[in-house]
Formats: structure tokens, sequence, C-alpha cells
């Protein structure tokens, strides 16, 4: 519980750092806006991929609480926590395409250039890894997962991919 907690804060403080950055004004220069707790910008996919994946972090506490719900049968188990999970992943996948819009400034371009393209496609490796590891936990009828090992071995890569890309950070310059 505690691990979702700064989760979900990391996710939000994601969705500060989008609304609060400096912005390009009309003449070029640099400027900043007063302090916002929310924001509403759709035409900012930076902005758009925080707050997906903000989203993301919310649905799976609601996957993480029910997880800890005992003696659910195995439609519930992936009713409660199954389905979160699923959602969860595909709002990470989602906002890691539109980080890497942002990142490369088109829909269709794989390659971008620099250390935040390479932190934004690990991150977005680890998102595909976490939906490995949803799709292998599916319970099926008998109580089993489909895959437990998978499940457990995409989770721990994918969580590395983030620590990662997390750490990179650190080495990334601030733009112009």
């Amino acid at each position: 519980m505690v691990g979702g907690v700064f989760f979900s804060t990391g996710g939000y403080a994601g969705v500060l750092l989008a609304i609060n950055a400096p912005h390009r004004r009309r003449d070029g220069t640099w400027g900043r806006a007063p302090w916002r707790w929310w924001a509403r910008e759709p035409a900012n996919y930076d902005y758009l991929a925080a707050a997906v994946l903000f989203a993301g972090t919310l649905i799976f506490a609601i996957n993480l609480v029910d997880s800890l719900i005992g003696d659910l049968t195995a439609a519930q188990e992936d009713r409660l926590v199954w389905s979160p999970d699923i959602i969860g992943c595909l709002l990470f996948l989602i906002s890691g395409h539109l980080a890497m819009v942002d990142i490369a400034g088109s829909w269709w371009k794989v390659k971008g250039e620099g250390l935040g393209w390479w932190i934004v496609f690990v991150n977005q490796v680890g998102s595909v890894l976490f939906m490995v590891a949803a799709v292998a936990s599916f319970v099926r009828a008998d109580g089993d997962m489909i895959a437990v090992g998978i499940a457990n071995w995409g989770t721990l890569t994918g969580a590395l991919c983030f620590a990662v890309a997390g750490f990179a950070q650190f080495f990334e310059a601030p733009s112009e």
C-alpha cells in the first residue's frame, strides 16, 4: 500500500511538472505562469501523457486495494484485480505513446533524438512489460493464473525499466 501511495504521488508530481514548466511565449522567450495545482491543456502532449499516467496510477491503486481482499473467487479476482490492472496498463501504454509524440514531434515517427527520447522509450518498454505481466496474471476458473512466472518477470523487468528511466532523468539537460 505504501508503494502504491508513492506511485500515485509520483504520477501527480509528473502532472505538476508538466503544467508548471516554463512555456514558450509567442515572442519566442520563455516565461512562467502562476503556480497551478491542476490544469486542462489538451494541446500539450507532455501534460496529456502525465495526466493519463496519473489516471493509470489511480487505477492501479484500485487494483492494489482490491488485491488485499481475501478469499475471492476466480471471477471476482478477474473483475476486481485483473480488470483494473489491464486498464491501468492500457493507460500507461497510451501515456507512453503521448510522451513519444511529444518528444519525437509526430504521431508516426518512431525514433527521436537525445537522452529524453531514450528515457521515454525505456518507459514505454516498461509499460509493454507491465501489460505482458497483466495478461499473464489472468485467473482461470480453476483459480490458477495463466503464467505466474511470466507475470512476475514482466512486473520485475517493467519496474526495472521505470527505475532506469527515472535514474536517467538526472542526466538529462534542460531544454533551451
